[in-house]
């Protein structure tokens, strides 16, 4: 999530955490130098997130925690770790159910390598790489995240109004240009990250994180808020008590749009921002309309009705990108193993509008570029390093100059290149080689690891990864039937003027099942399974 607790975790002799059972009181676990031990926390119930972290000792030591939205159970309670959010999936609500208010991690451990020397000179060519592309080394470190608002709003991806549009009237307000200009102090970002793309602004009189693209567009155009103050107050309060922004704005934009049709009369209103401070604690606390903002907009449509327009998949709001006028991201919400997560999704929206320019209407070859990407990004994501680094893929010729003649031709033929990604797929061993230059991850893990690596085995890595997650899915009782999309995306068109802008699911799903190597209903068949050394 960007903060030091995954440095220190390693520090300290460990490589991840599975935590079990359930405290009997709440406590934290301290680790140090790999000796474990349960501590009480009674003294930090009840805190914020980063009065719990100035509690919890020493500043040299990594330290995760919950706010008072995971000790009250709320459905999409995150884990803080410094000012960084592991956001998605209520990971703190289970914290909060296992009395758990943290972890803190420490320890002398140095880290090996199989090659140090040439793993530093690769590193040094990565940065290198990193600095000189126009996405990692210009916008990003410049604009951060946000740097993406007016890119979005143009092509008609900046979700709106409960997406109900993909372009909103005041998107400049909302713009990373604009957040630099008139509110950034510093950039701050992961550590020992060469792009820096977070922010440091100002909240009032005071330094705090600044907001991400997800945040801006779930709490600013979703709910047609323009003032960036309150998007910057909100979003500090919610890394305050611990609460996922995405699913936050999402479900606020959901209880707006129940009460504007006369369904649930909750004083929430689009525009307003009058409210949205003081639901940070409502939700947190589970107080008054709070209670139930607190569950989400898929419960809230269970109790209210209205799941046509409650966005969600598998339970998981989606994120700020408006699938209508990119069908590989509609096809990537709609398939993630986390439900509406665009990075667990593929994020094939880089193609389609904020990195490179391949037609967002067609459905041709999305199938087959939506698996690559969720493969790849499940491999990057699971070696532990930054998503944001996969921008440096795209050739930066291309980003430079979208509307040069070269460009435009390349955009063009791409998605007829499908079928040739597709057979590649099923045969990785065409990619049994390395390419520094092109993708660093497999070359650089194995000067750390020793183990022999190539571009074709990393991203067969992600292929097991994302069927593992696909079948534990399966056990725990969804099916192909959960792959789906709110009807809002399939049949209402994001533009009256536009047949196209709408989610054509069910003609890139069949391509997406076969491709994958799954059965009609979506579930891995034995002999992928037996390819993946699964079964």
């Amino acid at each position: 999530c960007g903060g030091s607790f995954g440095l220190h975790l390693k520090k300290s002799g460990y490589d991840g955490l599975i935590i079990t059972g359930k405290s009997r009181e709440p406590a934290y676990i301290d680790i140090d130098n790999g000796s474990i031990s349960l501590k009480p926390a009674q003294h930090l119930w009840g805190m914020n997130t980063s009065e719990a972290q100035e509690n919890l000792g020493a500043k040299n030591r990594g330290k995760l925690v919950i706010g008072i939205a995971g000790e009250h159970l709320v459905r999409y309670a995150a884990v803080i770790s410094e000012e960084r959010a592991a956001g998605r999936g209520g990971v703190g609500a289970v914290f909060g159910y296992k009395l758990l208010k943290g972890i803190v991690a420490s320890g002398q451990n140095k880290l090996e390598f199989f090659d140090q020397e040439k793993f530093k000179k690769q590193n040094l060519k990565w940065i290198k790489q990193l600095k000189a592309h126009p996405l990692t080394g210009k916008q990003l470190p410049k604009y951060g995240t946000a740097g993406l608002v007016r890119m979005m709003n143009s092509h008609h991806l900046l979700a709106t109004k409960n997406y109900t549009s993909g372009q909103f009237e005041a998107y400049e307000e909302l713009s990373g240009e604009k957040l630099a200009e008139e509110k950034l102090i510093k950039n701050k970002g992961g550590v020992t990250c060469p792009i820096q793309c977070g922010r440091q602004v100002m909240d009032y009189d005071k330094a705090v994180k600044g907001p991400e693209l997800e945040t801006i567009g779930l709490l600013g155009s979703n709910l047609l808020n323009s003032d960036m103050n309150s998007i910057i107050r909100i979003n500090h309060l919610c890394d305050e008590y611990g609460i996922d922004t995405i699913t936050f704005g999402s479900s606020i934009g959901f209880a707006m749009e129940l009460n504007e049709r006369g369904i649930w009369d909750n004083g929430l209103k689009f525009g307003d921002t009058s409210m949205l401070e003081a639901l940070v604690e409502l939700v947190s606390k589970r107080e008054g309309i709070g209670a139930e903002i607190a569950e989400g907009t898929k419960r809230l449509a269970e109790k209210y009705g209205g799941s046509d327009y409650a966005i969600n998949v598998k339970g998981l709001e989606t994120a700020a990108y408006e699938p209508r006028a990119a069908q590989g991201m509609g096809l990537g919400y709609a398939t993630s193993n986390r439900g509406g997560c665009h990075l667990n999704g593929g994020y094939l929206v880089v193609l389609e509008g904020l990195g490179l320019n391949v037609n967002g209407k067609t459905t041709r070859g999305k199938a087959a570029f939506t698996i690559m990407f969720q493969d790849m990004m499940e491999a990057v994501s699971s070696a532990g390093i930054c998503l944001f680094t996969t921008y440096a893929i795209l050739p930066a010729f291309l980003v430079n100059k979208p509307n040069s003649r070269i460009a435009k031709i390349i955009n063009g033929v791409l998605p007829s290149m499908g079928g040739i990604v597709g057979v590649v797929k099923r045969n990785m061993w065409l990619l049994s080689f390395n390419m520094a230059s092109v993708l660093p991850y497999p070359f650089m893990i194995r000067l750390v690891t020793g183990k022999k690596m190539t571009i074709g085995s990393f991203i067969e890595f992600g292929e097991r990864g994302y069927n593992l997650e696909r079948i534990i899915n399966i056990r725990q009782g969804l099916q192909g039937s959960d792959d789906t999309l709110p009807k809002r995306l399939l049949r209402e068109l994001q533009r009256s003027d536009d047949p196209d802008s709408i989610v054509k699911l069910d003609v890139m799903l069949k391509k997406y099942y076969k491709i994958r190597g799954w059965d009609q209903n979506g579930v891995p068949t034995q002999k992928k399974l037996r390819k993946l050394k699964l079964g």
